[in-house]
């Protein structure tokens, strides 16, 4: 017996011991600073169980070219294939997860869905301008994109993944990483997922820098028009038909998000749209965060890369805030009612706390404001407009 607890400890390393440190910090952001529990808890467990060797539930396969990051280890054959790769300790349970849910990318697909079903797009209905915030918000997207491709650290599949944190939405991200950089899909998820948690600390600085006072004291009345039943019926269907025709490969994603949608506003499906955004969503949501965590052992995680994803990400978030606030300044150049640029800001998709951001903002610099309604418009086309630029980036990048 003493003889497996020596083997044990002798196998772990001191990246494996930061790592453990790592995982624990993440669980205790999740529970006693609230960042994004649902998601930092399971995955603070996640690396603290690949970071410990004799566990077995995470087996990452030799890469092939020495250096590279290593890939978990996949069996194929169906399940007997499976239970003998488990029986002779070549898969483990998490690989199996990973597998069926991640590297086939359904968990994030099926989490898009349970968040189309919790979803409300009547504030970007009612102003469609709010298209154009959502778009323009993407620009940290291109702007990290490009500055990863330069860096020399990261091939071009690698910089779009890397890129799309700054559309502040994690089934997109995770989806277009699963498909072009795996590799990478746990330092991403991690970075994408903390730093949506960070918009209410990361984006009032860049809004500071970009607006006067007086901009932000622009006042708007607190009502927006009300949408009809028959909009909101036609509204994801008619996403999902012009989406398709423009960017087809954004549609598993975009399809799933309207779907969810169409459930929650038909009045008839109620039902449904309650499974879908509930214990359903819940259930994906720690699947896909334990798995992502079991994808950051020592090895893959403490690289230069990673740091690196976590400076642009910054970087990505900053200048899809400015984005946002260039759009709304611009449409001011031609609205008699000039709007707030701070509900440009929220263009950025990290709902809603992009939004309530806007909103804090909004009223210390006039206690009149009401911006909350107004900038979930932006808020909820940030959404679309981040699958639309991952489909873009399926589309283009090798």
């Amino acid at each position: 017996m003493f003889g497996l607890y020596e083997m044990a400890l002798g196998s772990l390393t001191w990246g494996n011991i930061l790592m453990l440190f790592i995982g624990g910090g993440l669980i205790y952001l999740g529970v006693a600073k609230k960042m994004e529990p649902v998601l930092l808890v399971p995955i603070g467990l996640g690396v603290i169980m690949v970071n410990i060797p004799t566990s077995g539930l995470m087996i990452f396969a030799p890469s092939a070219q020495p250096g590279a990051v290593p890939l978990p280890a996949m069996v194929r054959g169906g399940l007997e294939a499976i239970e003998r790769g488990m029986a002779e300790g070549e898969i483990g349970l998490l690989n199996i997860l990973y597998q069926f849910g991640i590297a086939n990318e359904v968990i994030p697909l099926l989490i898009f869905l349970g968040i189309g079903a919790m979803s409300d797009f009547s504030p970007a209905m009612a102003r469609p301008l709010s298209f154009m915030f959502g778009a323009t918000a993407q620009l940290g997207v291109f702007i990290v994109f490009l500055i990863a491709c330069l860096t020399g650290l990261f091939s071009i599949s690698e910089a779009a993944c890397v890129g799309i944190i700054g559309g502040s939405d994690g089934p997109p991200t995770v989806y277009l990483t699963v498909a072009k950089a795996p590799q990478l899909l746990g330092p991403i998820t991690l970075v994408a997922y903390s730093y949506m948690a960070l918009v209410p600390i990361l984006q009032p600085p860049v809004i500071r820098l970009l607006t006067s006072k007086k901009e932000r004291q622009i006042y708007m009345k607190p009502q927006i028009r009300e949408v009809s039943q028959l909009e909101k019926v036609i509204f994801p269907i008619a996403v999902i038909i012009v989406s398709f025709l423009l960017v087809p490969k954004a549609a598993p994603l975009i399809g799933m998000l309207m779907f969810g949608n169409l459930l929650y506003v038909t009045g008839v499906t109620d039902r449904l749209a309650a499974s879908a955004g509930g214990a359903f969503v819940d259930v994906l949501t720690f699947l896909l965060g334990i798995t992502v965590g079991a994808l950051m052992p020592a090895q893959v995680f403490l690289n230069v890369k990673t740091l690196a994803i976590i400076g642009l990400a910054i970087v990505a978030f900053a200048f899809g805030t400015a984005g946002g606030i260039w759009g709304a300044k611009a449409a001011n150049l031609f609205l008699k009612e000039k709007i707030n640029p701070l509900i440009g800001a929220a263009g950025v998709s990290a709902v809603p706390m992009a939004a309530r951001v806007a909103q804090v903002q909004g009223q210390k610099a006039n206690p009149r404001n009401f911006l909350l309604m107004h900038a979930m418009g932006p808020n909820m086309a940030g959404a679309i407009a981040t699958s639309v630029v991952a489909g873009i980036f399926m589309t283009m990048v090798p």
